[in-house]
């Protein structure tokens, strides 16, 4: 599935973002398609600005290589007060019917991302691969309803609720009622980039 749309970034600018951090990290293309189950042809296509992924495939290159979807759309600022108007937050649209809008800037040597989605009724939004192992997730519920699955067990959320998981594990969210659903997601990466990268592409479906 193709169609991710960032808001004020180019193909080209995410390719050339994908291709800085894997080559930062010593992984040739073959190795950074290995790990994150994407083909050869798709992470070359992605990193020459030929072809826009998913937003599960993003998600993939993301983990494989240790780092948030947010690090692969925007570049670190100064750990400085950082006001993100709304008109300049980060958005990823998925063609399934869903986005992803960043809250938090990406700040150096940091791995962590705060997040607003919005999901369609009756959406799928699919499952995103583990992280690395010490990361953490904690999720909570604005509005409608969302089926948060971990491990193939799935959690009803409404309005209000609030959940926490172990990030390496698989997690999914979907849409089951008749209304859009919002909710925010932190997420905090943990290990040091690229110890955990086997056994991420153990556990991961998709």
């Amino acid at each position: 599935m193709e169609g991710v749309l960032s808001t004020g970034l180019s193909m080209a600018e995410l390719g050339a973002r994908v291709r800085a951090e894997r080559r930062a990290r010593g992984l040739s293309i073959d190795r950074l398609a290995e790990l994150s189950g994407i083909s050869r042809s798709m992470v070359s296509e992605v990193e020459r600005g030929a072809k826009t992924p998913s937003v599960l495939v993003l998600d993939r290159l993301a983990t494989a290589l240790g780092t948030s979807i947010a690090r692969l759309l925007d570049e670190p600022v100064r750990e400085v007060p950082t006001v993100l108007r709304h008109a300049g937050q980060r958005v990823v649209r998925d063609p399934s019917g869903w986005e992803r809008r960043v809250l938090s800037p990406v700040l150096p040597n940091v791995e962590f991302e705060f997040m607003r989605t919005t999901i369609g009724p009756g959406v799928d939004a699919g499952e995103f691969a583990a992280h690395a192992p010490g990361s953490r997730e904690y999720v909570a519920v604005e509005s409608g309803s969302l089926r948060l699955t971990i491990d193939d067990r799935p959690h009803v959320l409404h309005a209000g609720d609030s959940a926490y998981y172990p990030g390496d594990r698989r997690h999914a969210f979907a849409n089951d009622a008749a209304t859009d659903c919002v909710y925010y997601l932190a997420m905090e990466l943990g290990g040091p980039t690229g110890t955990h990268h086997d056994q991420r592409t153990e556990t991961h479906h998709g």
